[in-house]
C-alpha cells in the first residue's frame, strides 16, 4: 500500500518545493518507489508534448519520472480555465475526479507519494479544488509548511488549520522553515508550547540560506523573457546581490559585493569595458556574476564587441536601469531542473535538520 504526504504551506514563498525535493531525496533512502504530484498546477509550461505545471517539470526532469508527467500534474489552471468553470463549461466535478484517478494510478506504482499544493490552503478554492479539500479526497495526511518566528507563525498555522479542518483534512505535521540559525532553538522551543494541544508533531526545517534564497543568471533570463548571452557554463551562477551602477566605474568596482548582478545603464561605455575586461581576472569574477545592460540607447560596437569577446554572462533590456533593479528586487527565487548546485545543496541539509523518520511515523 503506497504512503502519501500533502505538503501544503500557511503562504507563497514558505518553500514548498524546496521541502518536496527534500522529502524526495530522503524517501528514496528508506523506499524502493517514490513518487511526486502536483495536484493543481497554477504556472503552466508546456513539457513532453503535456501542458503541466512547472514544479511537476522539474521533478520529471530531476528524478527521471518524464513519462508520469501527465499523472504528476492531472489539472492546470491554464488561461480561461477559471472562466470556463464559473460559467459552468467545465463540469464541478471534473477537477476533482481528474486529480483522484492520476493520484490512484501514482499510488499503483509507488511505495510512497508526495503531494504538494500550490500556495495557502484556499488557492484553487475558485475551481472547487483548493489544498485542504484536495489533501482530504486523496485521504493524505498534510504536512503544513510555514516561515519562521513565533507569533507570525503561529496566526498563519491557526488561519490554515480552520479550512483544514472544514474540509476534514488531518494536519499531522507543521514545520517551520527558514529559520533563523541563532534564533533556531529558541524559536522551536515555543512553538512546540504554542501547538501542544493539537496533537501534531511540530519539527523544523532549513535555516534561511541566501544560496537557496537567491536566483541564479537563468532565473533572472527566464524571469524578464530575454535570452542569456556570453558563456553558457554560467547560466546556473548564483546572483546573490544586485547592484545599480550608477557611481563612477571606480567607485562601482570597488564596491561589488560577492556574486553581484550588476545593472549598468547601455550608455555607460566605461563601466561596461571596465567590468567585461574584470571577468578574466579570477578575484573579480567571483565578485560579478554577470550584467544586466538597460535602456533604450544601443551599446556602441565598440563596446558591444568587448562585451561579447570577454565572454561575460549579461541580458539586455530595454527598460531604465531603476525600474528594473526595483523589479527584481521584489523576485523570490524558484528552483528549475538545471539548478544542480541548490539541489544537491538542498539534499545534504535535508539529511542535517530533517527527521524523515519522524515524519513517516506520524502518516
Amino acid at each position: 500500500m503506497c504512503r502519501k504526504i500533502f505538503i501544503g504551506a500557511t503562504g507563497q514563498h514558505c518553500g514548498k518545493t524546496t521541502i518536496s525535493l527534500s522529502l524526495m531525496h530522503l524517501a528514496r533512502k528508506k523506499y524502493g518507489r517514490v513518487g511526486f504530484m502536483k495536484p493543481v498546477g497554477p504556472k503552466c509550461i508546456e513539457f513532453k508534448g503535456f501542458v503541466a505545471d512547472k514544479d511537476a517539470a522539474m521533478f520529471a526532469s530531476v528524478f527521471g519520472v518524464e513519462e508520469d508527467i501527465a499523472l504528476m500534474s492531472p489539472f492546470t489552471l491554464t488561461a480561461g480555465t477559471t472562466r470556463r468553470y464559473l460559467d459552468k463549461e467545465i463540469d464541478a466535478d471534473a477537477p476533482g475526479a481528474i486529480i483522484r484517478a492520476a493520484c490512484a494510478e501514482l499510488e499503483s506504482k509507488y511505495d510512497f507519494l508526495i503531494i504538494e499544493g500550490a500556495g495557502h490552503g484556499g488557492v484553487g478554492s475558485v475551481v472547487g479544488v483548493n489544498n485542504a479539500r484536495v489533501a482530504a479526497m486523496l485521504d493524505a495526511p498534510v504536512l503544513l509548511l510555514t516561515g519562521g518566528g513565533i507569533g507570525n507563525v503561529v496566526d498563519a498555522v491557526e488561519l490554515n488549520l480552520a479550512l483544514y479542518e472544514r474540509e476534514q483534512a488531518s494536519v499531522r505535521v507543521i514545520m517551520a522553515n527558514k529559520l533563523v540559525a541563532e534564533k533556531r532553538a529558541h524559536a522551536m522551543t515555543y512553538l512546540s508550547k504554542a501547538f501542544a494541544a493539537k496533537n501534531v508533531l511540530v519539527t523544523g526545517a532549513f535555516d534561511y540560506s541566501p544560496i537557496l534564497a537567491d536566483p541564479t543568471m537563468q532565473h533572472i533570463s527566464d524571469l524578464l523573457g530575454l535570452p542569456l548571452k556570453g558563456d553558457p557554463g554560467e547560466r546556473t551562477r548564483i546572483c546573490h546581490n544586485l547592484q545599480l551602477g550608477a557611481a563612477s566605474s571606480q567607485i562601482v568596482i570597488d564596491h561589488l559585493d560577492p556574486s553581484t548582478l550588476l545593472i549598468v545603464t547601455s550608455s555607460r561605455d566605461e563601466l561596461l569595458v571596465t567590468a567585461s575586461a574584470l571577468h578574466h581576472i579570477p578575484e573579480y569574477k567571483s565578485r560579478l556574476a554577470g550584467l544586466l545592460i538597460a535602456g533604450h540607447v544601443p551599446v556602441s560596437s565598440i563596446t558591444q564587441r568587448i562585451i561579447d569577446d570577454s565572454n561575460i554572462p549579461y541580458i539586455r533590456i530595454a527598460e531604465t536601469s531603476s525600474d528594473i533593479f526595483y523589479r527584481l528586487r521584489e523576485h523570490v527565487s524558484k528552483i528549475g531542473p538545471e539548478d544542480t548546485e541548490k539541489i544537491n545543496l538542498i539534499n545534504s541539509i535535508a539529511e542535517k535538520f530533517i527527521d524523515f523518520d519522524a515524519i513517516d511515523a506520524t502518516l
